[in-house]
């Protein structure tokens, strides 16, 4: 009999929509904005696919919702090998990784920091797999959808995968993120189940000779703009340098609102888009992460499937300079909203504005 460490992080990924760009330390103020607990859902999705071998596993895991919960719902084999209190902690999670050692694979559902303190404790000693539920996930450790994640896990179980890679474990100063600056720092190294097509990239800051480009792609943006319409300006260097060249402030890692070239509001979460959305037309402007492609799901989940469902693909404007899509090599976009219904939605081909008067046909893929 395999046995799987499962470990969740139930906060993971709640300060996203009420934009507060993670949950470290923000938790409480996620709750009083109205966040929801979503990261059980997305660990259920990487489940579904371990249902064919449910009998011949066997699941360690925590108690209550960092997963004992989920893995009885879903009708496994549980053992608990800890106890969490009414309100889990980091301790948790390193507390469990660690009774978990026996495992044959740790598939953790989390975020950067759910990462970092998995990596605290058991180091590279444990092949780990991530299932993406943070706001922010920079690490190559996570799967680029709850569902790859789950195939990934399946076919190492299996032993249809037997390699491995080492792979980062980066995390961002979140105080320092919420005032618009990312300090990134390196907390170790996980061993990865490894399948390209199922692990995400780490994040790649776009180079400073890319500005130029990213100037006149900005141009072109403010030129096809529409008098009286609402613009949502997501998160990103290449729409930082649109709002600069409006001479506007700008919310480096959030989203904001223009209409008519000027600001309307700032660092809008999901309610603030939604209400916004009932006043007139409102059209979307963002890029993709640099070195990892996604368009939504990474850092950017005020623009939730609520909001996306109500843009729509004609009403979304990618901004992205040639050197970004070229280091993707070809490989789609990427959306993963939460919502696999959305995510099709807004699959299949997108116009690209790379520069004054360009654009690019590129596809857009859900992953997994």
């Amino acid at each position: 009999m395999k046995t799987l460490g499962l470990l969740i992080n139930p906060i993971a990924g709640m300060g996203g929509s009420v934009g507060l760009k993670g949950t470290d330390g923000m938790y409480q103020e996620a709750v009083r904005r109205g966040a929801e607990r979503k990261a059980n859902a997305r660990a259920a999705a990487a489940l579904e696919a371990l249902l064919p071998i449910r009998d011949e596993l066997l699941v360690l895991c925590p108690s209550g919702e960092m997963g004992e919960d989920l893995a009885r719902e879903l009708g496994f084999q549980v053992k608990v090998v800890h106890t969490c209190g009414p309100e889990t902690i980091a301790r948790d999670t390193a507390d469990a990784a660690r009774a978990m050692e026996s495992a044959d694979l740790l598939l953790f559902a989390g975020g950067d920091g759910t990462a970092r303190d998995i990596v605290a404790a058991v180091g590279d000693r444990k092949v780990a797999l991530g299932i993406p539920a943070g706001v922010k996930i920079h690490s190559p450790v996570y799967a680029i959808r709850p569902e790859a994640a789950g195939q990934l896990a399946l076919s190492w179980l299996k032993g249809a995968c037997g390699q491995t890679r080492e792979a980062e474990v980066v995390d961002i100063d979140e105080a320092a993120y919420r005032e618009g600056r990312v300090n990134t720092s390196l907390y170790g190294y996980l061993q990865v189940p490894y399948e390209r097509r199922f692990l995400q990239n780490s994040k790649a800051p776009s180079p400073l000779s890319e500005r130029s480009q990213q100037v006149n792609i900005a141009w072109e943006m403010i030129g096809r703009m529409k008098p009286d319409v609402y613009y949502l300006v997501g998160p990103g260097s290449t729409t930082k340098t649109l709002m600069d060249v409006l001479e506007l402030p700008d919310t480096l890692i959030g989203v904001d609102l223009i209409c008519n070239k000027q600001l309307v509001q700032s660092d809008l979460c999901e309610r603030d888009i939604l209400e916004r959305m009932e006043e007139r037309e409102t059209r979307l402007i963002i890029t993709p992460t640099g070195g990892q492609g996604f368009l939504l799901g990474r850092g950017n989940q005020q623009l939730s499937p609520a909001v996306m469902r109500r843009i729509g693909k004609e009403r979304l404007h990618v901004l992205a300079t040639q050197e970004k899509l070229f280091r993707f090599h070809g490989s789609p976009l990427l959306v993963d909203t939460g919502d696999r219904e959305v995510d099709e939605l807004l699959s299949g081909y997108a116009r690209v504005i790379i520069g004054y008067m360009e654009e690019q046909i590129c596809p857009i893929g859900v992953g997994g």
